[in-house]
């Protein structure tokens, strides 16, 4: 494996696998500042709330809240922009499709280096029913449970 394709992962959006099911992933670059990259490589950014629009036949990436680079001068990124993905247009296409029939949604799920470069996953998610939270819920503390008593003794 070549340095060019490890893969360093700064965060996962938690919150969008516990409140949708994922059918699909795709990954794709994102255009940034400089100034954006630094303040990402340090781990200063959130987006637990942010989804994903195709307007104009681009895919546009909405409330990725990325910190101010503290080094930075006075040509320091705006915090909350909309930022473009780059992904090709047959992609797009079949995500459109996707989206405008079936009623799903575009949600950024992880944002990590592969390479020098920052890549987004984006997956085409659709919405969890209340009843399959809390099953989640409950999967979730049986599992802890299980691992307590497996390492108590």
């Amino acid at each position: 494996m070549s340095k060019s394709d490890t893969i360093k992962v700064l965060q996962i959006n938690k919150k969008a696998y516990f409140n949708y099911i994922v059918l699909e992933d795709l990954q794709s670059g994102i255009s940034l500042a400089g100034t954006e990259v630094k303040s990402i490589r340090a781990g200063k950014f959130s987006f637990t709330d942010s989804y994903c629009r195709i307007i104009n036949g681009e895919l546009i990436l909405i409330g990725l809240h990325i910190q101010p680079y503290e080094k930075g001068s006075i040509f320091n990124h705006q915090i909350d922009r909309n930022r473009t993905l780059l992904v090709h247009k047959q992609e797009i296409k079949r995500f459109r499709r996707k989206v405008e029939e079936k009623g799903l949604t575009l949600v950024p799920t992880k944002i990590y280096l592969k390479g020098n470069l920052v890549k987004v996953q984006i997956s085409l998610c659709r919405g969890k029913d209340l009843h399959d939270k809390k099953e989640a819920i409950k999967q979730r503390d049986l599992e802890r449970q299980a691992k307590r008593e497996l390492f108590s003794y």
